[in-house]
């Protein structure tokens, strides 16, 4: 139906989590033990040395999650009227320089190190509860669910307007420009709760592995718009604008959102790779539409090759088909008796693949000669078989072993493909002297 955000509700969700903190910040320091005996047995746990400087990088690397939202003001500086962005990157950090340092004083002071690690994802609603009581711990529970809700809906916001963007840059595929009958970009939307939902099932929804996930995506995100302000000093000196940030800020910010990005990495690993499962088929989509035309021209030319294979290989099985059933085979009639000759048809189309046929009638002298008959039964026979193609051949002759290599050698058709009835006994040759000659009738 479409999303979009409310100023005012911001503004409302600004203030009551503004004044939470406060209340929660004077509460916890209200409490604070008269000998500060908490914080300094907690101090006492610190490492020492180089392992001391380990602990403080992989802390600052995993308090950077508590800092984010500076990525999502960017989202809306088009709307925003000039020097408001300013403003709002000046406000953000103030509120993270006061409250942060202050909320992990207060944990530190009332709760000891083990059970602020037994309570690590719920620790200010667990400090709430200490310091006043279950309404406030339950207030901090509202105010967690309305600041993160405000979140997501600034990402949903922030993304379709990012992916409709580069959509229309071509970075993305036109599919997720179409909108419905409310101007809404509809698919961007579900495609982003679908990815989303998604993370939360891959990573079982552990908070930390989602906390993590969240951080390395933006710490890379704001290492990347460090990256964009060295582009645009190097590739647009001579483009106007208001602010310029100095080289010194530009890459000191770079290197502690790095520092960050390898700290998060140390911290869990595991993190990184549920990171890399969207992250490189995104590229990939980029990618791919960056060179979608090379790389649809070589799927053309791959296809044509395979086209070209296959009708290669189609006239090929079709001349095969022809060169198998072109064979010629010889059948020895002794005169036209159709039922025999149809008996001895219907043999070879059922089992030869061959369909030209060879009839040889032999006689010794004139009165011998059936030519006429079996001319005759042909007419009919070439009807009922009309696959065979029939051949009729009278010569004088005498069948035995020598005629049956004379013909074979003259048509070039070996003897398993001569078809005789039985021989009888007035023959002077045995069947074994007639060679590979079948008795098919």
């Amino acid at each position: 139906m479409g999303i979009t955000e409310s100023a005012v509700v911001a503004l409302i969700i600004f203030i009551f989590h503004m004044s939470t903190l406060t209340v929660f910040c004077l509460l916890g320091f209200a409490h604070f033990p008269g000998d500060f005996h908490i914080i300094k047995a907690n101090l006492q746990t610190m490492p020492q040395g180089d392992a001391l400087l380990i602990a403080i990088f992989l802390g600052f690397s995993a308090a950077l999650l508590g800092i984010s939202g500076f990525e999502s003001s960017a989202n809306f500086v088009e709307e925003q009227r000039p020097g408001v962005f300013r403003k709002t990157l000046r406000n953000m950090l103030i509120a993270v320089v006061i409250f942060n340092p202050i909320t992990s004083i207060i944990s530190l002071s009332l709760l000891p190190i083990n059970e602020i690690i037994s309570h690590k994802e719920y620790l200010l609603a667990h400090v709430a509860m200490g310091t006043g009581g279950s309404l406030l711990a339950d207030i901090v529970i509202v105010d967690a669910v309305a600041v993160l809700s405000g979140a997501v809906l600034t990402s949903f916001v922030g993304v379709t307007g990012l992916v409709r963007r580069m959509a229309l840059d071509q970075c993305f595929p036109h599919f997720l420009l179409q909108i419905n009958r409310r101007g809404t970009y509809h698919r961007i939307v579900v495609v982003f709760f679908l990815l989303c939902s998604s993370i939360l099932l891959v990573t079982g929804g552990s908070l930390l592995n989602l906390a993590g996930v969240y951080t390395i995506s933006f710490l890379g995100v704001m290492t990347l718009f460090a990256f964009g302000n060295i582009l645009l000093k190097i590739k647009r000196k001579e483009l106007k604008r208001t602010y310029r940030a100095g080289w010194v800020s530009v890459l000191a910010a770079m290197g502690a959102t790095s520092l960050g990005l390898l700290g998060n990495v140390i911290v869990d690993y595991h993190n990184f790779f549920f990171f890399l499962d969207y992250f490189i088929p995104t590229v990939l989509i980029v990618i791919f539409m960056y060179l979608r035309i090379p790389i649809l021209k070589s799927i053309l030319n791959l296809a044509n090759t395979i086209m070209t294979k296959i009708l290669v290989f189609r006239t090929s099985i079709i001349d095969k088909v022809a060169e198998i059933t072109g064979q010629r085979v010889i059948l020895f009639t002794r005169g036209g008796r159709l039922d025999r000759l149809h008996e001895a048809f219907n043999y070879i189309l059922k089992n030869e693949s061959s369909r030209n046929l060879i009839i040889v009638h032999l006689y010794n002298r004139a009165e011998e000669n059936e030519e006429g008959a079996i001319r005759t039964a042909l007419q009919a026979l070439t009807k009922i078989f009309p696959p065979l193609n029939v051949e009729l051949i009278v010569r004088k002759g005498r069948f035995g072993p020598r005629m049956v290599d004379q013909l074979s050698r003259e048509y070039g058709v070996l003897k398993n493909n001569m078809f005789i009835g039985a021989p009888e006994d007035k023959h002077n040759f045995s069947v074994e002297q007639l060679g590979d000659v079948r008795i098919i009738f």
